[in-house]
């Protein structure tokens, strides 16, 4: 039942708030009990799955491939943990930014059942259940991203749902052309049947539509322009939310069929992804050099280093796989603190426009601090979590001979540390400009202490990852591990027996 609880929990929170329409502060109260509840679940799924091997629920009884199957290995729990602890930082963080007019039309159960998409995509074992999770994300996330009204918000929710609509359908007929192929929709019973069809240049093929499909919720080269048109439009905390997760169920989905399902033709689809991963570390940094707006930087920044995590997926060896999934603990942490951080910038100066800012480092060296963690990590200055992301995927690009994309992202690392240190320069450093919107921040000392709380708490699991890697980097070579050999994940959802 553990596998169902990360579901079930914050969609049980969400019905409870609905019942409670017209008072906001109850909704407040309860997103953070289903918060920290969701932290609790998660990490007992997590200890469970590490001491005893990859754990699988079958809904209803119905015995895998007949039934829907719930599976939770290692890289699935680590995202379960990670996405419960960005979901109970910003429940916290909108307790002092989110404004009463979102609250009163449902931003906190619309949240909830935003991060009830979420889990079941990293906990689905059916390629049709992962796309129902996905446009119960969808469609959660495009009101979150509308609400409010306001006409860049509208602007921006249209570009993302009507390019993130063309992803589902292209997902949804390769969908149905996997089940054409094999007959069954569970993942394991595809990863075991697949491999004996007649027509494996079918199987290239659709997978080249799973790419594509994923290619466009990840926001790789060149199917992310939705990305850059729409997180700037909404409040910070979901912005926040949006740049820490949604991306990254994209991330993970690439990595789950392209080590489970698609991996008959290896030499070809894996190349592939090495090749766009360089483009997608390029294009996004050179973006976010070119930005004067905090939000746009850190979006562009998103971009940019989804590269790196599917550059660990192209190069497609243990170390590799390991330092993707590395990379993605790091990043989901790093830029949903970013975004914090910006956001609470806005709240002081009341602009996000770097040429209208300055000065704040005199005004609050605190608030300073706090983003050099995150923004220094970003860039791969060591002993930061970023930097020992970026040295794994590299030090396996160079074991394996892939110049190249390793001149890329050592490139692109210089660059993206060009674009924190604008940040910093414009934001902190120089005095303030006299059109200064801003000069303090007007709450009471509890909504500055709510406002602060979630970014030192993840500043120091930043920090935490950084100085004591070794633990972290094991979990993800496990996961890595599990990966790499399928037969584990088969054996677990339709046991040996069906093999």
């Amino acid at each position: 039942m553990l596998l169902v609880l990360p579901i079930i929990s914050p969609f049980f929170f969400a019905i409870i708030m609905m019942l409670f329409w017209n008072n906001t502060k109850a909704h407040r109260i309860i997103n953070l009990v289903s918060s920290a509840a969701s932290i609790i679940f998660a990490v007992m799924l997590f200890s469970n799955v590490n001491n005893s091997g990859i754990q699988v629920f079958q809904v209803g009884s119905w015995q895998a491939p007949f039934g829907i199957s719930l599976v939770a290995d290692l890289l699935s729990a680590i995202m379960i943990v990670i996405t419960s602890v960005i979901g109970f930082s910003t429940a916290v963080y909108s307790l002092a930014t989110i404004d009463h007019e979102r609250e009163k039309f449902g931003f906190y159960p619309l949240l909830q059942t935003l991060l009830m998409g979420i889990n079941g995509a990293f906990l689905t074992g059916d390629i049709f259940n992962l796309y129902v999770w996905f446009e119960v994300m969808l469609i959660s996330s495009f009101v979150l991203l509308a609400l409010g009204g306001r006409k860049k918000q509208l602007e921006g929710a249209i570009k993302y749902v009507t390019l993130n609509l063309l992803s589902s359908a292209l997902f949804l007929a390769g969908v149905g052309i996997l089940y054409g192929l094999a007959g069954t929709l569970n993942m394991a019973d595809l990863a075991r049947k697949l491999p004996l069809i007649d027509n494996p240049e079918m199987l290239t093929l659709v997978s080249m539509l799973f790419l594509i499909a994923f290619g466009i919720k990840s926001a790789v080269f060149p199917l992310y322009f939705w990305l850059p048109a729409s997180y700037h439009t909404p409040p910070a905390a979901v912005s926040a939310i949006f740049a820490g997760l949604l991306t990254k169920v994209g991330v993970y989905s690439l990595m789950r069929v392209f080590t489970l399902i698609f991996i008959n033709d290896t030499d070809f689809t894996h190349t592939i992804i090495l090749v766009i991963a360089g483009f997608t570390m390029l294009s996004g940094v050179l973006g976010a050099a070119s930005q004067m707006d905090i939000r746009k930087i850190l979006s562009f920044h998103i971009i940019s280093q989804i590269g790196y995590m599917i550059m660990g997926l192209g190069l497609y060896s243990p170390l590799a796989i390991a330092g993707g999934i590395f990379y993605i603990i790091h990043h989901i942490i790093v830029k949903t603190n970013l975004f914090l951080v910006g956001g609470a910038i806005s709240k002081i100066r009341g602009t996000y426009q770097l040429k209208k800012l300055g000065g704040l480092y005199k005004l609050y060296p605190i608030l300073g601090l706090l983003f050099l963690i995150p923004a220094l990590s970003l860039a791969g200055i060591p002993p930061l979590s970023g930097f020992w992301a970026k040295f794994t995927v590299v030090k396996a690009g160079l074991d394996l001979g892939e110049f190249t994309i390793v001149a890329v992202s050592l490139f692109v690392g210089l660059l993206t540390l060009f674009s924190m240190t604008k940040i910093w320069n414009e934001a902190f450093w120089k005095d303030a400009p006299s059109e200064t919107i801003g000069n303090k921040f007007s709450g009471s000392n509890t909504q500055k202490a709510i406002l602060f709380l979630p970014i030192v708490l993840l500043a120091l699991i930043t920090i935490t990852i950084g100085f004591y890697m070794e633990p972290f980097f094991d979990i993800a070579q496990q996961a890595s591990e599990q990966l790499l050999n399928p037969n584990l994940y088969i054996d677990a959802v339709l046991g040996v027996s069906n093999e």
